[in-house]
């Protein structure tokens, strides 16, 4: 028992007086117990961020719904690409626009000019094949005549093969101002293509059917709708269009 008069006006000794000189212990931490050496752990990370997804205030990374929705498909009936396959020339040249079966396709070649450039290049041909024949075969027999027209439909298929690799035109197309063009996109026919058209009509005629070939070819065009092929250009996936 302390036997210190409060009245006696005089301090206790040892330390019986509280002191304020010393601060609490921080909260949380209970008194006397050793402090954590990894400090106070961080508070659990909102998994929304900052804000609430729902309340308009997204957090660091947005709101999972606020971004803009994709734009919409291109309208019915526009090109994807936001032009025509035949909205332009190959050559810088402009095609007349809506004038074919597809929108910005030329004009498909008339029956007259494509006829028209035929017989041209079938006689330009032909002169070179008896030029050729002459000198090995009778041209005042019927069998000399004959080896002239194999000579014809070979160098036909070469000829034709040849000048629509370059630029679609052989020259009584030229004369005659028509082309082949692909029918997928416009342009010149590819040499696969020029080939694949030139063999399917020329190699009938040759190996069975002669020129009755090429009536048939040529009738089937007539009826087809609505690009007007014929059989070689079925095969080679081509269209004849006007370059007027």
């Amino acid at each position: 028992m302390s036997t210190h008069d409060p009245s006696s006006g005089s301090e206790p000794e040892g330390g019986d007086r509280p002191s304020f000189d010393k601060q609490p212990p921080p909260s949380g931490t209970p008194s006397g117990a050793p402090a954590d050496p990894y400090g106070s752990p961080p508070p659990p990370a909102d998994p929304y961020g900052s804000g609430s997804p729902y309340n308009g205030a997204p957090g660091a990374h947005g709101s999972p719904y606020g971004a803009a929705p994709p734009p919409p498909p291109p309208g019915y009936g526009q090109d994807p690409y936001g032009q025509s396959p035949y909205g332009q020339a190959p050559y810088g040249g402009q095609y007349g626009v809506g004038a074919g079966p597809v929108p910005g396709m030329p004009p498909l070649g008339g029956w007259g000019a494509r006829i028209g450039a035929r017989v041209i290049d079938y006689l330009i041909v032909q002169v070179v094949a008896v030029v050729i024949a002459a000198p090995f075969a009778d041209l005042g027999s019927r069998n000399g005549w004959l080896s002239t027209f194999w000579v014809t439909y070979v160098l036909y298929l070469i000829y034709e093969g040849v000048m629509l690799s370059r630029d679609g035109q052989t020259v009584g197309k030229k004369v005659t101002k028509v082309r082949v063009a692909m029918l997928v996109d416009g342009s010149p026919p590819t040499a696969a293509a020029a080939w694949s058209r030139a063999a399917t009509f020329a190699a009938p005629a040759l190996i069975c059917c002669g020129q009755l070939w090429w009536v048939v070819d040529g009738l089937f065009g007539v009826f087809d709708k609505p690009y007007r092929q014929a059989i070689h250009d079925k095969a080679a996936k081509t269209v004849v269009v006007s370059t007027a």
